[in-house]
Order: structure tokens, then sequence, then C-alpha cells
């Protein structure tokens, strides 16, 4: 397929990582993180951290919308879902996410309540007008990426009339993250990790742009180079951050230019502050309370908020205590440092939400073979 096998190439790959060996200081460490969950899956689907030179460290983020929900929002989905006349309607990699008690969407969902998987915000449209004598809540998760589209179900439902349908707003924004992970004392007690630099997000980009890392790259001296998620285009993201790091820069530069601008979509983005605020605050697993980091329905829209609805819970619940999601998302620990990986927490029967999403770093390690790192012998 044109422009997406060009970006496979192995022995370009392999040319370049000797390149990267060539340029590097071997007397010191880069610590490099990506953000975004679709880095991490390139990152292990392709071996990437094999080619690269030992001293080039990869750090993996909390770049999954799923991972980073707390399980106070998966409880208060099910509650949700058991109101009397809800049809529940999400994504299906949230129906496997363990909230409390290890209950999940799909067990409740076998439990008799009316839960349903959905590809689009339009599919959740679909269904209440389907089902004009029951409530549709569309359980909206994600980045700046799928946003819009919940934007673009509210105003739908407005020219449509439907009265029967309603938005639980999960929806959190990426630079707040990246300012957290650097610079906030309330996690501190999941440990730090060295970073030297970014890979910024393609897709949340796309939305947003470039301009949003610019304060940051300079207010916290980290370099971010936004890269597509091609596995030559993460190499070369790595090359970029490690001259900006050996040169003393830190700047914003994007390797993914053929999608990525400085302005972003304008459109999507005047959409979606037609729509949504900032919430003063809202939790992340394994960041805790983030100020100024989710978006909430305005007031204008209100009659289609769930929040508003009704009296959603809002308790903050504690993760399960084997599960050491938190500190993998803040890249304090790889997924095998994880006691329960691979042996009570598989895909088949996860403890934790980064073992389910597709986007999940534990994932990644179990789907690729990542986790046989443990038998490597390093001579």
């Amino acid at each position: 397929m044109k422009y997406v096998d060009e970006y496979r190439n192995g022995a370009v790959a392999r040319d370049m990582a000797r390149a990267i060996a060539a340029e590097i200081d071997p007397s010191r460490t880069y610590h490099i993180m990506e953000f975004c969950g679709g880095h991490t899956h390139a990152i292990s689907r392709y071996g990437l951290e094999d080619i690269l030179p030992g001293n080039v460290r990869l750090v993996h983020g909390p770049g999954c919308p799923v991972c980073v929900l707390p399980v106070g929002r998966i409880d208060a989905a099910i509650w949700l879902a058991r109101q009397d006349r809800v049809i529940l309607c999400t994504y299906g990699d949230l129906l496997r996410v363990p909230g409390s008690k290890r209950l999940s969407l799909l067990k409740a969902k076998a439990e008799g309540c009316d839960i349903r998987m959905v590809y689009s915000t339009l599919d959740a449209l679909t269904i209440a007008e389907a089902n004009p004598d029951a409530q549709v809540v569309f359980f909206a998760i994600g980045f700046e990426t799928t946003t819009p589209p919940t934007a673009v179900a509210i105003k739908q439902a407005e020219a449509r009339g439907l009265r029967n349908f309603s938005i639980f707003c999960n929806h959190v924004l990426t630079p707040s993250a990246i300012t957290q992970i650097l610079d906030s004392p309330e996690v501190r007690e999941l440990g730090t990790v060295k970073l030297d630099g970014f890979i910024g997000p393609a897709h949340v980009s796309v939305v947003i742009g470039s301009r949003p890392y610019e304060y940051f790259a300079y207010e916290y001296r980290r370099p971010v180079v936004i890269a597509g998620f091609e596995p030559l285009d993460v190499l070369l993201a790595v090359r970029m951050l490690i001259r900006q790091i050996d040169e003393g820069r830190h700047e914003v530069e994007n390797e993914f230019a053929r999608a990525v601008t400085r302005d972003g979509n304008e459109k999507a983005k005047a959409l979606v502050a037609e729509i949504f605020e900032l919430r003063r605050v809202f939790e992340w697993r394994g960041l805790g309370q983030v100020p100024y980091s989710a978006l909430r329905i305005k007031e204008a829209y209100g009659e289609w908020d769930a929040e508003r609805r009704w009296n959603v819970p809002q308790d903050q619940v504690p993760d399960n205590k084997a599960c050491e999601c938190g500190a993998i998302l803040r890249g304090v620990k790889k997924p095998t440092d994880c006691k329960v990986f691979g042996t009570a927490c598989t895909p088949e029967t996860p403890l934790g939400s980064c073992m389910v999403s597709a986007e999940g770093a534990c994932a990644a390690h179990w789907t690729y073979g990542r986790f046989r790192d443990r038998a490597k012998v390093v001579s």
C-alpha cells in the first residue's frame, strides 16, 4: 500500500538504527517517552527496542485513554447501565476493563444490563432513534482525537430532536498529562523516572496541531517530536530527539508533517470549543487528580449530559493492589515488572486496564512477545 509500506522497510530501519548508534554520545543514556499507545504498539510490534543502541531507553507513557480511566468512572458507567430503561453504548475495548470487585461492563451485561458495543457515536444515535422509550447513554472516552465525533453526536441529537440520548463524557487532554508526569507532587509516591524528551502523539496532533506543545517544551526544557505510527516514523523521531538532546535544544519538531500542521484542524477545534469546557480537575489512573485535564459538556448543551441527567456517583476507587497499571502508565515500571503480568493477568483474565486495551503497554508486551525479555541473558 503506497505511503504505508514505505514506512515499514526493514532495511531502511536497520540503516537508521545504525546511523543513530553512530551519532549518539556513548557516555550518556537517553530516556525518551512515547506518550501514545499507538507508538507503544509500533515499538513492540516491529521490535524497535531490539535494534536501537542499549543506551537509548524508550519509556512507555500514559497515552492509552482506556488505560488512564480510573476505576471509579468504570463503576459509574456500570451504575448508569443499571438505571431503569437505560441502554449504555460504548466502544468494545471498554467492555472488559475491570471496575471495583473486578466487575466489568461485560459482566454487567451478562447480569442483564442493556450494554451495546458500537463502532461510532452515530451508531449510538441510531439506537436512540430506534428505541424512543429508552434512554441511550454513550460512554464517551478518548483524547483530542475522539472528542470531535462526540461533539458531532451532540449536534446531531439536537438537530434530530433526540431527547432520549446523552453522553457520559470522559474526554481527556494530552498536554496536561505530560505536564503532570514531570511536575506533580501528588504522584511521586509511585516514583519518578528520568525523561529527556517526548515522542508526541500523531492522531491527537492532527486535531490540535503542534502549537500546544511549544509552551511545554520551553517551560520544562524537554524536546518534543511529533511522529507517525509507522516504524520509520518512530526511528526518525528518536534520531531527531537525540540530536536536540545532544545540542541542548528543547523545541517542538514535526516528523509527521504529512498529516500534522502547527494549528491543527481549526474546524474540529471550533466545534469542540462550542460544545465542551474544561473541568477544574479530573482523576487519571496513575497520575491522580490532574487540574484542567478533561472536558465536560457546556450548560447550553446540558440536556445531552448524562451527569446532569442523573446523579452519577463520583467515587474515587483504588486500583487492584496486585496491579501495577498506575506505575506503568507513568513510565516508572515496565509491564514485566508487575508480579501478575502473564500469570493472573492476561488478555483473557485482565486485572488492569493496561492488559485490556488495544493500546495498552501490557497488551503490547503480551501480543508481540515482549514478555520474553524476561528470559534474555545479558552478556
